[in-house]
């Protein structure tokens, strides 16, 4: 039987739009939840600030162990931005989405960014064949773990829309539950991708005050995550007040904040 979280979060994109935000460690994660958000999305880039390295620079195991202290953490669903599977061939996929999906994660992400600046995406059959390989390891668990598949030419500088929606399309077809185009910034785009994968859920990439999640709704968007962008304006927040110290000697950062004593008190 399914892990009831992983039901819940199957529900969740059945039908209207909700917003799956990405806490970058536990406090960050209870909070969110706290606040009534049904789901939570991890976020590599989040994680691996918080350990002091740049995006992308986690190995496997600590990834496993964030996904396995996030899931743990909190009641609701959480997702895995599990980068492009820590592996190449599909096969290698396989293996590690199988360890993945035992981590107590709803969900789980797939994208074809290759980390390669010469060649930023992975050939389009190769990609294919991943997201097809991650969909038979969740399958032969299962666990029924949700799949989404990214494609990341918007990230990576080449931003073709045709190529991203035949991207999605195909990952669709391999097996994907949700698709996703990370930074597309258009209403023409979205209603693109929305159209070419449906009847399948799309994901809203959100980190800028560009759109309303009513206004996403409205274009048939089904989830909207925020990826690093809620850990970096934490960032943002001390960066700031510690450099008002260095460089000042003052601390008005230091006004109207939170009690997060009271925030992470026991609930009961």
């Amino acid at each position: 039987m399914a892990d009831p979280r992983v039901v819940e979060l199957h529900r969740l994109h059945a039908a209207g739009c909700f917003v799956m935000p990405n806490p970058w460690d536990l406090g960050s994660a209870r909070i969110l939840e706290r606040l009534g958000f049904p789901a939570l999305a991890t976020t590599s880039a989040g994680a691996a600030w918080a350990l002091g390295m740049q995006d992308a620079r986690l190995a496997l195991d600590e990834s496993l162990a964030h996904l396995s202290a996030v899931a743990a953490a909190v009641a609701v669903p959480v997702s895995a931005d599990f980068q492009g599977g820590y592996a190449v061939e599909p096969d290698a996929v396989a293996g590690t989405v199988a360890v993945a999906v035992e981590t107590g994660v709803a969900g789980l992400s797939i994208e074809d960014a290759t980390g390669d600046a010469g060649s930023p995406l992975y050939e389009r059959a190769l990609a294919v064949e991943r997201v097809r390989a991650a969909r038979e390891a969740i399958d032969r668990s299962g666990t029924r773990v949700l799949l989404t598949a990214r494609s990341e030419g918007y990230v990576v500088g080449h931003p073709d829309l045709d190529d991203t929606v035949d991207r999605l399309v195909a990952y669709a077809q391999a097996g994907a539950d949700c698709l996703y185009a990370p930074r597309i910034s258009t209403r023409a785009e979205i209603s693109a991708i929305v159209e070419a994968v449906a009847p399948k859920p799309v994901n809203l990439l959100v980190n800028a005050p560009w759109i309303t999640v009513a206004e996403a709704a409205a274009l048939g968007v089904r989830r909207i995550s925020v990826g690093g962008t809620l850990a970096r304006a934490a960032w943002g927040g001390w960066l700031g007040a510690a450099r008002e110290i260095a460089e000042q000697g003052t601390f008005g950062g230091f006004r109207d904040l939170p009690d997060v004593e009271a925030l992470l008190a026991d609930e009961g």
